[in-house]
């Protein structure tokens, strides 16, 4: 297990915000950051604002190292259209993310392992690679012995959150569709994310 997934509510406390929208997070009780300095809050930087942004989008998405992150970045700078844009709908496709979206696991921590312990499958191939990217139209369902797991039958239960319009997902069959990449104001995130500051700060 690593640093990051036993600490993600640290992560909410460092940011300041409740980012999973989560009624567990002890933001909810102590908004402010961890530490005996944790409530002095200085006034940002530009920089600072930069960084802030791309911790939170970073944070968001689970277990995404710099590195990798970076290349984000980079693909979504190559391709056509607003980078900011191209690097949620990057960060979308992601078959953890996907997952994650079709309720199948309760936190995006959960899913990253859901998928590398190999429960999924696209188009009828099981898939154990988290960063793995959808295409649209792939079809994404769960391995037969994970269908009565306590886990997925809690998540697919939980009123914390819904299925966006841009991923279809049956319940009864256990399967979803990946329809396509969305665009920024399409995606449910409880807290604002800013990838355009996160382009400032790579473009730096």
């Amino acid at each position: 297990m690593t640093k990051r997934i036993e600490a993600k509510y640290k992560i909410n406390r460092r940011l300041g915000v409740n980012l999973w929208g989560r009624s567990k997070s002890p933001l909810n009780s102590r908004d402010y950051g961890p530490g005996e300095h944790g409530q002095r809050r200085k006034k940002p930087t530009d920089y600072g604002t930069q960084l802030m942004a791309k911790q939170k989008l970073k944070g968001y998405y689970g277990n995404i190292s710099e590195k990798q992150f970076r290349r984000y970045y980079d693909e979504s700078v190559r391709r056509h259209g607003d980078t900011s844009e191209n690097l949620i709908g990057i960060l979308e496709r992601r078959l953890d993310t996907v997952v994650y979206r079709m309720k199948l696991v309760p936190t995006v921590f959960a899913s990253r392992q859901f998928v590398n312990h190999g429960h999924i499958k696209v188009n009828g191939r099981r898939v154990n690679i988290p960063s793995y990217l959808v295409r649209d139209g792939d079809v994404i369902e769960i391995g037969e012995k994970a269908r009565q797991m306590a886990l997925v039958l809690e998540a697919l239960g939980s009123p914390e959150r819904d299925v966006p319009e841009y991923v279809s997902f049956d319940t009864h069959q256990m399967k979803g569709t990946f329809i396509r990449a969305p665009k920024l104001a399409d995606v449910p995130y409880p807290v604002q994310m800013e990838p355009n500051l996160v382009i400032e700060f790579y473009s730096r």
